[in-house]
This record gives structure tokens, sequence and C-alpha cells, in this order.
């Protein structure tokens, strides 16, 4: 949903932070000649931070986004972004942005995982997922849902070359031949609309080009992991060109299910494969059109739940666990295909560009899985590992889903001190969701089934205005008006065993509105250095959940709404050598919708918290130490609360060590088998308080455009809550995982060979978990080993 970029500002450019003198051989437009290291000195992170500061006095010129100098060695490059819906130097833009690319995203991208991998790579940003790569969560600044359903709405949006990915299953599309990253923290509402007051994610593809070139990238690693990535650009004639780009990840099953009457023998391999062609036509400089037809097929396993991993009283894995091996008498399967397109147009119609954007999405899934991830259950003869209550399987499929989206959006082309644009939007989605319950007991029967459906219709209108108050002293404001309703009907068909014995049709629906915008200031204290202030609002829109398979009734969030002041500096320093920025954050959410996920029931309930807060400060940091080292670093501290003496939820129902204050106590004899308790107080679940991440590359010149390089990368999250509530066992340690790569390149970077290893020091721990009916945990990526070779051309 940002512009489609003008001709001599091509996104094509130089976009990224870690985008240097030793970008990535895929993006061979990008790469510069070597210079041989000269002046060596080191380059102190306190200095950099302080130098912000220290800059009192403001030039008497502003930073421009002008075509910047040659790039030198040991000198970072320019980084663009579209955050505003214009491209800009990311130090103008008066928000918090992250960007990755290059040779950063390569590597990070190199273990075949799924876009999980971004997580903590960036400050502010987890991601889980328990349905494995068909279904991320995002979390930004602590905001987030845990909600496992196929319907479910998340504050954070995922926007993929100008097109919203609404639904859960669509965020999870592979990364591959992409440009650029943004992370925006904080509310998009001017921008974005509704569903991002967190934030949004955008993802830009490298776009067709105007020469013949392109790319080979295969790798080889542990559990037969094969990944092949790679893109061709062809210019047709003078007004047309192509691009196409594929993806194929491939990994063996690697986890041994001992129970030998178990459907699944062998579990958590995949085959992922995506691939996308974009058109180009630009027949004169006032008018050009881009088509992007994609699409994606993954067959693999779900997710892995494994039952009473975790020890009693602690976050301790149990001893002698084995992360490849699983007992379970369940059948665990995944599929997913999607399909989708877009067309982007612009006119330059002198003074005022006209864009119009339109997008159709489409995707079908199925995921079945072992929820009490064992095998039998108590009152039989035999059941494991540990205690096992009662049986559990369940799948959830998409049989149906469509997207459509379409933006018309003026905007201001005259050079001058005010720029302006307005435009108008339309969502319209339609999904149907199929619910599944079998009973491994007797051969995997299916003894429950419901439906539902679900239509979601938005509009929204918008502008934005940009005035330049002084040659150091900017300001932008905007406002959008949304409506959004959804219609709503669930349908349970037969009831599964310990659940209500209702059958019958269920129906509901919101509409509602809302205005949310923006203001904000930046201030040049000089050439290098900018102050920035913000004030901004946003909302998502209301929610419903109708998880009729285990219970008997809707729910309904209503409209949450939040308040966001945030403010920072961004800076340029040492002549180009080193860049931060460096923000603080205070947001105020109202009426939140929170998932209560679980319990004895494993029932999905939408409730809204009267007031959340949370606050916290961000910093990221490049620094050329010596021509051939760059280190970057990334962090963030938030703090978040949730404040509400009245809001009560539901426990695990698996004996866990409960750390919140018990308002009602599990009761049997009734049928009520798990606490209720408050969360008044408590952090917002996948919140780290802490997020750390830091990389370096030092690369050595050999021979005639040759280089030997190592690049390391490393991640670290603070402790999580898995649930709404506190318990021990659901409490996730701090993790720390870390990636080195080692290689050569030569041809002036056209080559590459080189081995890798993902998380390298093999940490293994819980990452999520289910609370219904034993200590089931879910566990991170296993450690990868491999070789790589790249060819550009």
């Amino acid at each position: 949903m940002s512009p489609q970029t003008e001709e001599g500002t091509s996104m094509m450019s130089p976009t990224t932070t870690t985008c240097t003198a030793h970008c990535s051989a895929s993006r061979p437009s990008q790469r510069r000649t070597r210079v041989p290291a000269f002046q060596r000195g080191p380059l102190l992170v306190a200095i950099a931070l302080a130098w912000p500061l220290g800059s009192a006095q403001a030039q008497t010129t502003t930073p421009t986004d002008a075509a910047p100098e040659a790039p030198r060695a040991g000198k970072l490059e320019p980084v663009t972004v579209t955050a505003e819906r214009r491209v800009e130097n990311i130090k103008n833009v008066p928000m918090a942005i992250t960007t990755l690319g290059g040779e950063k995203l390569d590597v990070l991208n190199s273990g075949g995982q799924d876009i999980r991998f971004l997580s903590a790579r960036v400050p502010s940003l987890n991601i889980e997922s328990s349905f494995g790569r068909a279904f991320p969560r995002f979390y930004v600044r602590g905001l987030g849902n845990s909600d496992f359903d196929l319907n479910a709405s998340q504050p954070v949006s995922l926007i993929l070359d100008d097109i919203v990915q609404e639904n859960p299953i669509l965020k999870g599309f592979p990364l591959f031949d992409i440009e650029r990253v943004e992370v925006l923290r904080g509310p998009q509402g001017t921008m974005f609309g509704r569903n991002t007051p967190a934030g949004a994610l955008k993802f830009e593809s490298v776009k067709p080009g105007k020469k013949l070139e392109g790319y080979v990238n295969g790798s080889y690693g542990t559990h037969g992991t094969v990944n092949l990535e790679g893109a061709i650009n062809v210019p047709l004639n003078s007004e047309w060109s192509a691009r196409v780009s594929l993806q194929s990840q491939n990994r063996d099953d690697w986890v041994t299910n001992t129970f030998s009457a178990g459907p699944t023998k062998s579990l958590e391999g995949y085959r992922d494969t995506a691939a996308r062609l974009q058109l180009s036509y630009k027949p004169s400089a006032n008018f050009d059109a881009l088509l992007n037809v994609h699409g994606r097929d993954l067959n693999g396993s779900a997710r892995l739940f494994r039952a009473n991993i975790i020890k009693r009283g602690t976050n301790d894995l149990v001893d002698g666990f084995d992360p490849a091996k699983i007992s379970t008498d369940g059948k665990n399967e995944q599929t997913l295909s999607s399909s989708g397109a877009s067309l982007r147009l612009r006119w330059d119609l002198g003074g005022v560009a006209l864009h119009s954007i339109t997008g159709y999405e489409s995707v079908k899934a199925l995921s079945r899985g072992d929820i009490d991830g064992g095998f039998g259950a108590s009152f039989l003869p035999s059941s494991g590992p540990g205690f096992i209550p009662f049986d559990a399987e369940s799948a959830d499929g998409l049989p149906r889903h469509r997207q459509l989206t379409q933006e018309i959006r003026l905007e201001s082309t005259d050079k001058g001190p005010m720029k302006w644009l307005g435009g108008a939007y339309l969502f319209d989605e339609s999904i149907d969701i199929d619910s599944f319950n079998y009973s491994s007991i007797g051969g995997n029967v299916q003894n429950g089934y419901a439906t539902q459906k679900q239509d979601n219709r938005a509009y929204a209108v918008f502008g934005s205005l940009n005035y330049d108050v002084s040659d150091a002293f900017k300001v932008r404001g905007g406002l959008r008006y949304t409506r959004d309703k959804k219609d709503f009907v669930a349908n349970r068909v037969s009831a599964p065993p310990f659940s209500p014995p209702f059958i019958g049709r269920l129906s509901t629906a919101t509409n509602a509105s809302n205005v949310s915008g923006d203001l904000s200031g930046t201030y040049a204290l000089n050439k290098a250095t900018n102050v920035y202030g913000r004030f901004a609002t946003g909302f998502r829109a209301p929610s419903i959940q109708g998880r009729l398979l285990f219970g008997d009734a809707l729910s309904v969030a209503n409209s949450e709404k939040i308040t966001s002041i945030e403010g920072g500096v961004k800076s340029d320093l040492l002549d180009g050598r080193a860049r931060v920025s460096f923000g603080l954050f205070q947001y105020t959410m109202k009426n939140q919708q929170l998932t209560a996920v679980g319990g004895a029931a494993n029932f999905n309930q939408l409730i809204n918290a009267a007031k959340v807060s949370g606050r916290g400060a961000e910093v990221d940091l490049q620094a050329f130490v010596t021509d051939n080292l760059l280190l970057t670093l990334g962090g963030s501290l938030n703090k978040t609360q949730i404040r509400d003496a009245k809001l009560r939820v539901d426990a695990c129902g698996s004996g866990c060590t409960v750390q919140n204050t018990i308002t009602a106590p599990a009761n049997p004899a009734v049928g009520k088998f798990s606490p209720t308790v408050s969360i008044d107080g408590n952090p917002l679940p996948q919140a780290p308080e802490v997020v750390v991440n830091v990389t370096a590359r030092y690369g050595l010149p050999h021979g005639n455009g040759g280089e030997w390089f190592v690049f390391t990368d490393w991640a670290y999250r603070s402790e999580v809550n898995f649930f709404l509530y506190k318990a021990k066992e659901f409490t996730g340690k701090p993790l720390l995982e870390g990636g080195v790569r080692l290689g050569y390149t030569w041809g002036s970077g056209k080559y590459e060979a080189a081995l890798f290893g993902r998380n390298i020091t093999n940490q293994v721990q819980t990452v999520g978990g289910i609370d219904f009916n034993n200590l089931t945990g879910m566990i991170n990526e296993p450690r990868t080993y491999g070789v790589q070779f790249k060819a550009a051309f």
C-alpha cells in the first residue's frame, strides 16, 4: 500500500542499513568496488550514542533526499523507506523504523526457517506460532494476539508489495528476492488504517529493471535441508520488462514417533515452494504499471505439541528430553496453497500523481495435530508420556478464502514547502472455516465438527499534510476515517466428548467506525542529526470468535484504541561511518482485545481489558569500526501492564503452578477443571522486556575482486509469559540464538561460497505451550549447519 516509485527514485537504489561495501552477491546492482582498508580505528558505542545529544546548534540547511554521493569503503549507504507513502531518507521520517535487506537478510534466511527468523532481529519484535510455518503471530512493543483461530485479527499489520495480508495464514508467505523489510513501530492508523495499533511490517520485492540479470542461490544442510532461490530479470523491449522469482525450501523429517501404533511415523519435514512473476510497463514518463502474480504451496508437518516436557514446578525441560523423539497417537499433517495478484498503476498529471492499487488474495489450508501431545489416556491400560487425563486431536482448515482490496490515492509532486496526499481504501474479505475433533482411541475417528463463516467489509478515507515551517523544522500530520463491518455465523454439527451438547447455529455482527491520526515534527540540529516527536492514535476493529467445536457461545471484542507518544534522535556520525537512532515511547491502550486461550476446555474467548499501558526505549546502531569490520546493534526495553481490577480468566487445567491470585478454585465435582485468576498487573503474553540483537561482519580483500569474510549474528529476548496468567511452567526462559557464516566471494562479488550455521549453540527451550490437560510444550528450531553457493549474472 505504499506508492509506486518514480523513475529516478527507484527502490532498486541502495536501501538497507546493512547493504554496505560487502553487499550480497544476490544483489549485484547494489554492489560497489571494494577499496583496500585504510585509516583503521576503533569506534566506541558510547561516543556514537552521545554524539547527537551534543549537537545543540541547527544548521541553516536541511538534509534532503537528493541523490547520494558515490559510496566509498567504510561508509554506510543511505537508507530510503516508504513508511509515509513517499520515498524518503529514513532519518527524515519521524517514527521508529528498522530496515533489513541485502546480505543480512540473506544470512538470517539461510537455514530455511519461515518468517519467524525475523523474531528479535529488530527492536521490540517477537514472532511465534502454534501452527508452525503456516500461521505466524507478531508482537511489536508487547502488543499482539495469541488467538489461534483462523479468523483471528492481529494488531500488527503485514503489507507485502503494497497489499495488506489480513488473514494470519497469508502472513506466512515466504521471503525471497526481497529488496527491503521495513518494521514500523507504533500506531500506523493514518496511512494503513485499522488493525495497526502496534505497528506494521512492510516487505518490498525487487522490482523489474532494464537490465538482463539474475541470480541463483542454493544451500544444503543438516536434516536434509535444501534451499533453492533464484530470479531472472528480462527487459522485453523499451516499454516492458519482467522479473521471475522462485523459492523452494525442503527439509526431511527429523523427529521419530516412538509410539508404534501412531499413524504418523516421522515428523518436522516440509516442502515449501513459492513463485512470483512481475511485469512492468512504462510507455512514457507520465504512466507506469506493475503487475504482480504470486503463489505458494506447502506440505509438511503441523506444529509438534510434546506432552509433559516441562518439569512440574519449574520451566525446565524434563530430564532426558530428546528433541528428536516424540510419542504420540495422533495424525500430523499440514497443507496450504495460496495465490494472489496485484496491479499498481501510476499517472503523472502534472503537479499531481494518481495511484491505483488493486489486490486479490486467496488461500486454502488444513492443519491437524495431536493436542494432548502424547498417547492414550489415564483411564486406559497405557498412556504417556506422563499423565494424560484424556485424548485430544483436532484440525482446522480454510476451505474457502477470498480477499479483495482497492486503493485510490492522489499526491502532490511539486517542489515546495507543502506536500499532501489523500485517498480512499476498500477491503472485502470472505472466509469459511472448518473445525474437526478426532479420537485417537479406536482408530482416529472423527467425533466433532463445526463450521464458521465470516464476511468482513471495510472502507476508509484518509489524508496527510507535510509542511516545512523552516529549513530546519518540518511538521506533518494526517487523519483517517474507517468503517468496519463483520457478519459471522457458526454452526456446530456434532459435539465432541467433554463438551456441551449444544447442536445448532449462532450468529452475530459488528459495525464500528473510527477516526485515527498522527501529528509529528522533525527538527534538524545540524546536517547530520534530526530530533523528532510523534503523537499517534490507532484502532483495531471489533473481533468475533465462535469456536463452537468446544463451546456453545460466541464472544465479541469491542474496538481497541491506542494513544501513543514517542520521541527520539536520528543521526549520521563520523562522516558517514556510523548511524544511530534512539527513541523513547509511551502508550495507553483502551479496551485492548485479548484472547483467553486454552484452560480445561481448550476454548478461545475474546475479552477486552479496560486499559493496558506500555513504555520503553529502542536503539539501532550501525558502524564501521574499521573499513572492513561492520557492527550492528539493536535493542529495546519494553514494560507492559494489564490494568483492569475486574478482569478474570481461567488458568491451566493441567495442574501447573499458578502465580496469580485465584478468585475461584477448580471444582471437578461441578465440571470446573481449571481455576479462575485475576490478571490485573500482569505483563502481556509473548512480550519480552528486553530484546537485543548484534551482528558483525569482517571482510579481508583477496586478489583482484575477491574477499574472505566471516559474518555472525546473535539475538536475545528475555523471558515471556505464554498466556495471560502467570505460571512457572508456562514462562518461557530467556532465549539467545546465534548464527555464523564463513565464505569467499570472487568475480567482484558475482560468486560466493560459504559455510553457515544457525542456532550454533544448540539452544533447546520451550517457546510456547498448551495448557488444558497436561504440561504440553513447543520448542524452538533445531541447530543446523550447511553449505551455500550463490552466483549472479
